[in-house]
This record gives C-alpha cells, structure tokens and sequence, in this order.
C-alpha cells in the first residue's frame, strides 16, 4: 500500500461523556481506518494548543473531559481535495462514527523565539462501531419463550446501537423457546452470538455508513445505481483468487428410526475431502431444512479486485456500495471484467503527518507536526467483490456454548392440585410428545422438553410427576429434561433400615408403595395400596407372611 502526499478536508468531533468537542482540522495529526462491511476500526490522532500554564489565553478545553471513563464518542468525516479535475464533481465526504476502545495522552513544549513556550498536549483515540465495543462486554442469559428474535434483538441493543434488519423468515417467527445463555468463561459475547447466528443461518450482517447502523439481512443489498471510478485516481489493480472450497457436504440424521446420509456435492470439492452435518431429530422437515440450509452456504468464491489509490476519491463511497471499474484498455489488460457491477467489500485508509521540510524550525526532530495545508502521508486500498458474490464477509466469532443446566418443576394440569400426576402434551404439527417444565429462576416461564425414556430402560414407564424438582438443559432454542434431582414425598427410608422404594401414585395416600428394607438385619418386603382410610398390605419377613385389607372408620 503506497502512500502518497494527500490533501484532505477532515472534520473531527470528539464526545466526552455527553460534551461535544469540535477538533480543528489543523490540529487532526493522523488516522487510520479499516472498514468492512459488517463494521470498522480506527485510530485518530490529534493535538491542542494549551497557553495558560505561560500566561496565554489558549486552553485545551478537552483535557478534563478526557481525563474521565466517560463513553467516548468519535465522529470521523473525511472529502477529497482537487484542484485538477476537469469535470468538477460534487466532492461527497466518508463519515464514520464510533465509540472509543482506548485513548492516550502525551505533552510536548515547545519553546518560542521569544517569550514563554507553549504547550501541546497530543491525544490518540482507538475506536471501533458501537456493537463491536458494547456487544461484545455484554454476557446475558436470559430465558425468552413466544418470543422472536427480533424482539431479543431489540431488547439487546441499548440506545448506542440502531438496528434495521430485513430478514423477517428468521427474525419474525415466534419461537416456543430462544436461551441466551453467554457467560464471560465460554469466551462468547452477545456480538459472538449475533455473528454466529448470522453464520450458521447463512445470513448477513452489514454495517450501513450512510445511517451509522446495523441490518441483519437474508441477502447482500443490490440496489443502487453503480458508482462509476476514475482510471486516473487508481495506481494499481490487483485481481484476487480467495481460498476455494474443496469439500463436499453430508447430512446425517442419526435417528434410528429415520437415519438418512444426504450427500450434498461441490464441483470443485477434491474427492475424499467433505464436512458431516450430523442431526438426531424424528422430524423429517428438519431434516430437510438444514439440507437446505447447508446447500446454500456451500460457495465458492469468485475473484476479488484490489485497489491501490494515488489519491482519495472526489465522490466518496463506503463498504457496500456498488462501483463499476473503468473502461480503459490498461484495466481490460489486468483481467479485470469492466462490464462487471462490484461491490466495495473492504477499505483501508492511513494519513500520518508529512516529514516536515525544516525538522529542526519547532520542535524536536522526531516530533509530530500537522501540516499547515492539511497535507498528510496518505494512503488507501479498497478490496472489490463482484455484485452476485455469494459470500458473506463477516468478523471472526467465538461459539456460544450449549446447553447450560438449569433447574425446574414438573408441570400437570391433571387432577388436583395436590396430586402428583404426569401429564404429556402432544403437538399438533408433529405428533410428538412433551413435558412441561416451569423454570422459577427466569419468572416460572413454561418450556417443553422431549417426552422420553430419559435415563431409565424402556420397560420402566415412570414419567415425571407434578412438582417434581428436575435438571433441565437449555441450548438455544431447545430443551431437554437432563436428570431428577431429588426424591418424591414420601419415598425416602431411613439409613438404617438400608431400604430401597417404589412409590406410585397420586400422593401418599392414594397410591401404592412397594419397599424392601432390613429389620433387626433381616430382609423384609412390603407391597401397600392405600386410598385414603382403606389400606390393602401384603409383608413377608422372616418366618411370617402377613396379608391385611382394613379400612379405617372416619
């Protein structure tokens, strides 16, 4: 990336906790930005005159607010400056805004031909877009039920971040369940579950420059009318082959009662070489969504084009729009297709101060000096992908981690509510059937888990009771019944007797009991029905075999 001398119209505000200050163009010293299409980073570097230390009336009026943690917020806007384009173009600015990750702060003196010297304080602030600062120290876990997750979404976002999404298939379903279930120790920060949301759903996450926020998009924008780039403001063009997918896909459901292996292929896989989806559901539309699903992330790259820049555009443009390349013989020469509609993927930018001409007229030699007609060291590359291009550019991303263990309370409505009665719910798009599970910790919300064996061998049909205390896991928009975590009432026997129980029933008065303990270190065995003043008991112990059938007078 070659850098160039650049004059450059800049503009900077700086927002200390909520007080806006206005940095002259003069004092801004550098910058660099890196833009993409899903968001940005930066650098600004600047610096302010400050007199009153010797008795001037310049004050750096930055200084105490930048001393503080306040938020800061950094807006960034940036024109070209021409003198010899013939057509005279409407000059169109670059803004960026974002939120400070860090900062810095040096003084220099300097010292005056005559009278005191006067300080300069030099202030360097990193920023990046809103989500990537905010999102990413955010760790929620939060249950949602007969939510979407547009709704999440938006109870997520704070009042830093604007969100415009158009992808209603995914972000406007109501969901029997969605689990937010980040923690600082997995490494997965509610911007990690966004970006793998948006990567797994084969989605797309764009960052919009023109209104400085975020739209969660089932495809890339291709509107617009192209904007048309000048052969003479470009140095060198560079056409890029990306990495190529050389893997086939499969899609194995490990049901045993519907195991299916769907090969999905790629004309460009290398034989032997593939990635195994592996599912275990009984439903065969989900089955077939992700065949979907994973046919279309399955894509191979086409070319790219890179540009090197001598100078910074007179119409500006930002990722995503679209760019059409000129149509000179020295373009069609590099293979690139000028016919061809791009769209801007990619954009860095870095202005550094000019070597000044006298090092030694203010200063030290190696100090930093703005230059006096806001000329910098300049330089900028943009990386071009074509309009259809299929794939998604997004930012690295962490998993979440799934399931996480929480507690619940077996729901029936059968009977009373004092009887411990089980109860399956059966859907009505799919036949299976279900438990419900109340979660006290987020507000007795309800949640269905599978209807099953669980850990018990098939010939055991003992299905969980009301109230019954169980471990639920909780993945992202499912759950599962993991274990039982305490006895039932009534079915616990003394240490001593070293006994084990079955009990069936309603409640402890109107079901069943079956027990084996040791009395006085002899076996003794126990079948009792009871239903409230009527008691049907069979007891063998040694020597003895009791049979009694009573009822109690009331």
């Amino acid at each position: 990336m070659a850098a160039h001398a650049e004059r450059l119209d800049l503009s900077l505000t700086l927002t200390l906790g909520g007080t806006a200050h206005v940095i002259a163009p003069a004092d801004i010293l550098a910058f660099e930005l890196d833009l993409h299409g899903w968001g940005h980073e930066g650098r600004v570097e600047f610096r302010v005159l400050d007199e009153t230390a010797h008795g001037g009336q310049k004050q750096d009026k930055v200084l105490a607010d930048f001393l503080k943690p306040d938020l800061v917020e950094v807006a960034l806007e940036l024109k070209a400056v021409h003198s010899d384009t013939a057509t005279k173009p409407t000059f169109t600015s670059l803004k960026v805004k974002g939120l400070g990750l860090d900062k810095a702060l040096s003084e220099e003196t300097v010292a005056q031909a005559k009278g005191a010297g006067i300080t300069y304080r030099h202030y360097t602030v990193r920023f990046v877009d809103p989500a990537r600062l905010l999102w990413t120290q955010h760790y929620p876990c939060v249950l949602y039920t007969q939510k979407t997750l547009q709704d999440v979404l938006d109870a997520h976002k704070g009042d830093k971040i604007s969100l415009a999404n158009d992808w209603d298939a995914k972000l406007g379903a109501t969901l029997p369940l969605i689990f937010l279930g980040l923690s600082p120790e997995s490494g997965a920060s509610f911007y990690d579950f966004v970006v793998w949301f948006v990567h797994t759903q084969n989605g797309v996450l764009a960052y919009d420059y023109t209104a400085q926020g975020y739209q969660l998009r089932a495809a890339k924008d291709a509107t617009g009318t192209p904007l048309p780039l000048r052969a003479e403001d470009v140095d060198r063009v560079t056409v890029v082959f990306p990495e190529v997918a050389r893997h086939d896909v499969a899609i194995l459901n490990a049901a045993a009662e519907s195991p299916k292996n769907q090969a999905i292929t790629n004309a460009q896989a290398v034989t032997g070489v593939r990635q195994d989806v592996l599912l275990r559901t009984d439903i065969a539309d989900d089955v077939q969504s992700r065949v979907t699903l994973e046919t279309a992330r399955l894509k191979v790259r086409g070319l790219e084009v890179e540009l090197d820049w001598n100078r910074f555009p007179p119409v500006a443009f930002a990722p995503g729009a679209l760019v059409k390349l000129p149509s000179t013989s020295g373009w069609m020469a590099a293979g690139v297709p000028s016919t061809d509609t791009f769209r801007v993927r990619r954009m860095s930018l870095r202005a550094e101060p000019l070597p000044p001409d006298d090092p030694a007229g203010e200063g030290d030699e190696g100090a930093r000096r703005p230059s006096p007609d806001s000329r910098y060291l300049f330089s900028f590359t943009t990386r071009l992908e074509k309009k259809d291009e299929p794939h998604v550019d997004l930012p690295p991303f962490t998993a979440p981690v799934y399931p996480r263990f929480v507690e619940g309370l077996v729901v029936s409505e059968v009977g009373e509510q004092k009887d411990e009665t089980w109860q399956a719910y059966t859907d009505d798009a799919t036949s299976l059937d279900s438990y419900k599970v109340k979660l006290p910790l987020f507000a007795n919300q309800i949640v269905q888990v599978p209807f099953n064996a669980n850990l018990l061998p098939g010939h055991f049909y003992f299905p969980a009771y009301k109230g019954a205390r169980v471990l639920v896991a909780l993945d992202f928009l499912r759950a599962w019944l993991k274990r039982h975590l305490d006895w039932r009432a009534g079915a616990r026997l003394p240490s001593d007797g070293q006994g084990v129980h079955l009990l069936v029933g309603k409640t402890t008065t109107n079901g069943t009991s079956m027990r084996h303990f040791y009395d006085d270190n002899k076996p003794l065995f126990r079948l009792m029905r009871t239903n409230a003043s009527d008691t049907e008991k069979i007891e063998l112990k040694e020597g003895s075999l009791l049979i009694l059938v009573k009822e109690e007078s009331a």
